[in-house]
């Protein structure tokens, strides 16, 4: 059985693919965001029954290796690494992210039913500009939009899901607080590679020249293409980062979720989650996911977490989005899965990626706070605000 490959508008093709290939995509930049969306997925299906990028069909088990990094240490007892399948990652469950053709097919021939709501949308989330970095001496967590939030820890400044430019087909609704030539970032925090967590104009403009990557398997030689400067360690699931002198400790953990650049490498790299261990507190960054079993599982081993960051957005079409990413119920349902004490929101707001507005999940969430439903401290950040920890 083939499994479908979607992708966001500009999840294929970046910025220089789109700059050398201009005459070929102008037919794509005319038509809909929306359009294009179903027609990436439905261009990824021809490539997989042509034999690029598909797990090949089989009557039979198929052969599950298992990888790590084998200079760390794994934190799960007894846990033998990521399953692969014929070299392509796999969730804990063996199964692989994505909607079947027959919804994508569905998807392409409807319209959507919020189309008007969203042309008509003037919603727009409140910025608060950053003079001076440096000026911030105390411990805090800085949302710049979507997944990418900065944490300053014991002096040491880390950014997570670095995609702070416009990537291909995709216009920025959130300006950023702060120019990225300004960030003297120490650790990038990668979750995956979809190009709105991984953004190469990002990585290639920021300044620091002693930046370290941490990120999952098989991503090393994506980064080192980006930034010849950046130091990179990767990592498996339950495995955590050579941190050498620090007073903070961090881990790469499970995602539901999957990889994909371009048609032929999907999953070829691996994605996950985070969680950073400072001071007695932890801090929980999902990365995308959908909902799944890894939220009790992560529980387990870390069973006090001070702060859930959670992405809430993007899950419209159901029926295609629902086995990659969490609406707002689903969020609030692995926050109390996770145990968490405050969860933060994110993946939302900033670009167009699915056909709920922008507005919708933000707006849920705050429903379900207001119905009593969320156990723990809702905390809604603004863009650049500064939130002590």
């Amino acid at each position: 059985m083939f499994c479908c490959v979607y992708s966001y508008p500009g999840q294929l093709f970046d910025s220089q693919y789109v700059k050398k290939n201009e005459d070929n995509l102008t037919l794509i930049m005319s038509t809909t965001r929306r359009k294009f969306l179903q027609l990436i997925g439905l261009e990824s299906f021809s490539l997989l029954l042509i034999g690029k990028g598909a797990m090949p069909a089989t009557t039979s088990e198929p052969a599950v290796n298992f990888v790590r990094n084998e200079a760390l240490p794994t934190i799960l007892e007894g846990y033998k690494g990521n399953p692969m399948i014929d070299g392509r990652f796999v969730n804990t469950n063996l199964s692989v992210s994505g909607a079947p053709f027959s919804s994508i097919l569905k998807w392409f021939t409807s319209s959507n039913p919020q189309k008007e709501e969203k042309d008509n949308e003037k919603y727009s989330i409140p910025l608060h500009n950053i003079s001076d970095l440096n000026s911030i001496k105390e411990d805090c967590i800085i949302w710049l939009g979507h997944a990418a939030f900065l944490f300053h820890l014991g002096g040491k400044l880390l950014l997570t899901d670095p995609c702070l430019t416009s990537p291909a087909f995709q216009k920025r609704f959130t300006p950023l607080p702060i120019p990225i030539s300004e960030l003297l970032v120490d650790y990038l925090l990668i979750s995956h590679g979809h190009y709105d967590h991984l953004d190469s104009t990002t990585i290639s403009e920021l300044p620091s020249k002693n930046m370290t990557a941490l990120v999952p398997l098989k991503m090393g030689d994506l980064i080192r293409s980006m930034n010849k400067n950046i130091q990179v360690h990767e990592a498996g699931w339950y495995q955590e980062f050579p941190l050498h002198n620090e007073t903070f400790r961090i881990y790469f953990l499970p995602a539901q979720h999957w990889y994909l650049r371009v048609p032929w490498d999907r999953n070829k790299i691996l994605w996950g989650s985070f969680m950073l261990e400072y001071k007695g507190k932890y801090f929980y960054f999902a990365g995308d996911t959908a909902s799944a079993e890894h939220f009790s599982q992560i529980t387990a081993l870390f069973p006090s977490i001070d702060y859930c960051i959670l992405p809430i957005g993007a899950y419209k079409p159901e029926y295609v989005m629902k086995t990659n990413h969490t609406n707002p119920e689903e969020a609030v349902r692995a926050f109390h899965a996770l145990q968490g004490k405050t969860l933060i929101p994110m993946h939302y707001g900033t670009f167009d990626l699915a056909d709920e507005p922008r507005s919708e999940p933000i707006r849920l969430l705050k429903q379900i706070e207001s119905e009593g439903r969320i156990n723990g401290v809702l905390k809604i950040p603004e863009i650049g605000q500064v939130i002590l920890i």
